[in-house]
């Protein structure tokens, strides 16, 4: 089931202002969207695979290169590794 508001959230990151911003302080962001905790859990803790079920995968890829995250990295996360 993909979620909006991650997915919304996902998109406003593609505006480098935005993603600097989430960068430096996420839980801000958490409150501009309607995230269930389980969600802001992820995010928190780079679950990949709980994320990788709610967003559409291009969404996810570029979230995970906003977030610094190296490709071998998204590889074994999203793997569950």
């Amino acid at each position: 089931m993909r979620d909006y508001w991650l997915s919304k959230l996902f998109f406003d990151l593609q505006a480098p202002a935005v993603a600097a911003e989430y960068r430096a302080n996420k839980e801000p962001f958490f409150a501009r969207y309607s995230l269930g905790e389980d969600v802001r859990s992820a995010l928190r803790n780079t679950d990949v695979p709980f994320i990788a079920q709610r967003v559409n995968p291009y969404l996810l890829r570029y979230y995970c290169f906003t977030i610094g995250m190296k490709d071998e990295e998204f590889k074994q996360r999203l793997r569950g590794g």
